[in-house]
């Protein structure tokens, strides 16, 4: 496994990111925890959930998992950095949410941050997220909670989730004019070779700021891991936005024209678009949510495939990212 700074920090993390969304919904307790052993065992030491994962009358249920894995010790805590996130309506019913129960009030982060520590079991979480812009919410509020939970030694670091370039900007020069605080060091965003918008302004605005940039779904839903080939030999079918592209004759083109450049030189789509990911500038690794152990076992293979200039070149044009900023969208 290879590994590198988080952003402008001193934390050295896996290239990969586990991301746990499926531990619960998708994925049994017993199988979720021998898929973090796995790759624990791999050398991933970067560990991401959310508060809300587990879904509907289950949110909650991946970090109580997560917390069980770590209860049977064997240093488990102690080699992970653990990363979770906060926004979210929490009430099981998810539709009345009471006062001060979402979002990122002082009031949420503090009641947010101990119900997260409980069900992960541990007394303090490494990078904690805003899982989404608040626009109700000043950052002044929300860095004076957390240099609070900084001081009590309940989280380490901060990073964001789902954030335009602008409140990147905008939420670390409020904590720059504060003092005293690191500010963002990461954001995590929806970024990959179908979607490459984030290379306008978010990427940038990280960069510039020193965060490091964790993409979730890299394989877009599916959609980059072969997904014609497994519906033409059988396999599970796609769904969801993978569904939505393949349904366009022009999307499903596009597809079919990467999976034949990929087949032509050898290699498998997924492994290609985590392995195109790692070549970017400014990211730290990509998230990878395995439901199985095998998955598991081919997103570490990406971690050594080297890609040539040739496959580089026919992957661009293939998906054609927006070019340079701020020409791709001021001419």
């Amino acid at each position: 496994m290879e590994y590198t700074q988080l952003g402008r920090t001193g934390l050295k993390v896996s290239r990969l990111v586990l991301g746990t969304m499926n531990f619960g919904p998708q994925t049994n307790e017993a199988d979720s925890h021998a898929i973090m052993d796995a790759a624990l065992d791999a050398g991933i030491n970067f560990f991401d959930t959310a508060n809300v994962y587990g879904w509907g009358e289950n949110k909650g249920r991946t970090e109580s998992i997560i917390g069980n894995w770590f209860a049977q010790g064997g240093g488990r805590r102690d080699k992970v950095v653990l990363a979770t996130k906060v926004y979210g309506n929490m009430d099981t019913d998810g539709e009345t949410v009471w006062p001060n129960h979402d979002k990122l009030s002082a009031l949420n982060i503090r009641r947010a941050v101990d119900a997260s520590l409980k069900r992960l079991q541990t007394d303090h979480i490494d990078v904690y997220q805003f899982h989404h812009v608040d626009r109700s919410t000043p950052f002044e509020e929300i860095w004076q909670a957390i240099d609070v939970l900084v001081q009590q030694g309940k989280v380490l670091y901060v990073g964001s989730s789902n954030f335009p370039g602008y409140k990147i900007a905008q939420a670390n020069e409020v904590a720059a004019r504060r003092g005293g605080t690191i500010g963002l060091v990461s954001e995590q965003c929806l970024y990959n070779l179908a979607e490459r918008r984030a290379e306008m302004e978010v990427i940038p605005a990280a960069q510039d700021y020193g965060l490091g940039v964790i993409p979730w779904s890299p394989l877009h839903g599916g959609l980059l891991g072969g997904v014609i080939k497994k519906e033409v030999q059988g396999g599970r079918r796609a769904s969801g936005r993978a569904a939505d592209t393949l349904a366009d004759p022009a999307g499903r083109a596009q597809i079919q024209a990467y999976e034949d450049l990929l087949d032509k030189h050898g290699v498998e789509p997924g492994e290609a678009a985590l392995a195109w990911l790692l070549t970017r500038p400014g990211v730290t690794g990509p998230i990878v949510g395995p439901r199985t152990a095998e998955q598991l076992e081919s997103a570490l293979r990406a971690v050594e495939l080297e890609l040539g200039e040739e496959l580089l070149t026919g992957l661009d044009e293939i998906f054609p990212g927006p070019g340079p900023s701020p020409e791709a969208f001021a001419w």
